[in-house]
């Protein structure tokens, strides 16, 4: 295939690489600009240095918010206020005279591990980002279920119990601050202290972990049935925490024992592509966008 730029927005950088035989190569991150002028800018510039050093044939983007591709506008809110709610897509289009396609950065990631990831040679599957919050994606057909609203696969506005969502039971930044609530402690705590904390005996701690890992077994019970994908990926950055299954799972057997009808286990792995999915990603969005 042709290559193809490609932009990865976030909050705090900018990534851009260019995809040539499948494989990233001039991967660079730039700061996130300020203002929206700057912004334009930039992915102009960057672009037309693509256009000098390949023969690029389009760009594709991942970038936060609800993208809409019906209107090829990015619709909610993200840490970026200036992308939102104009006809980006089409600006993009005629700065960079190529065609452009954007997609949420979660469904980037989904896509990237249906293709060649975790999910390869999965038709359907459910892909969980678990780092502040719970985000996520569907992958039906090797689609990405948009849903009616583009709310399909946001997870962590799912009810757990009568206690919280997803997203504020099942991450391991919120299980910092229940644990500091409860022990009157101040100050920075990362995850890797709180699991040490547990591994030594402090019952806080290890009670808000389990919290956490029920949190998620409920979630992922959830979607199991609701859904019924062939694999259930994990993703975001306690994915590389090697107790994160096994947490789960522990709190999934509970759940079994007290429903008893349901015996279907959902397949839980982790996801292959970290910090390069949303990019991976990215390129499959922009092939599916020219077939249709």
């Amino acid at each position: 295939m042709a290559p193809l730029g490609l932009i990865d927005i976030g909050g705090t950088t900018i990534k851009f690489a260019v995809w040539q035989d499948s494989t990233l190569t001039r991967h660079h991150a730039v700061t996130t600009p300020t203002t929206k002028a700057a912004f334009m800018d930039l992915l102009q510039r960057e672009v037309e240095q693509m256009k000098a050093q390949a023969a690029i044939v389009g760009v594709g983007i991942s970038s936060p918010g609800a993208v809409n591709q019906a209107t090829g506008v990015i619709e909610g809110a993200s840490a970026i206020p200036y992308i939102h709610n104009f006809p980006i897509q089409a600006e993009l289009t005629a700065r960079f005279k190529l065609p452009v396609s954007i997609e949420n950065d979660a469904n980037c990631a989904a896509l990237a591990e249906a293709s060649t990831g975790a999910g390869q040679g999965a038709t359907s599957l459910a892909f969980l980002v678990i780092g502040t919050g719970v985000g996520g994606a569907l992958i039906f057909n090797q689609q990405i279920w948009h849903g009616a609203h583009l709310f399909g696969g946001e997870f962590g506005y799912t009810k757990i119990n009568t206690a919280g969502t997803l997203s504020e039971l099942g991450t391991v930044p919120n299980a910092i601050h229940r644990y500091q609530q409860a022990t009157n402690q101040t100050g920075k705590m990362t995850g890797q202290q709180l699991y040490q904390l547990a591994d030594t005996g402090d019952e806080v701690a290890r009670h808000e972990i389990n919290t956490m890992y029920a949190a998620l077994a409920q979630g992922i019970f959830n979607i199991q049935y609701s859904f019924d994908p062939e694999k259930i990926i994990l993703g975001g950055g306690v994915s590389n925490n090697s107790d994160l299954i096994p947490g789960i799972q522990r709190a999934l057997t509970a759940i079994y024992q007290q429903v008893k009808i349901a015996t279907l286990k959902p397949t839980l792995v982790t996801c292959q592509y970290t910090d390069e999915a949303n990019l991976r990603g990215a390129a499959v969005d922009f092939e599916q966008s020219q077939n249709h």
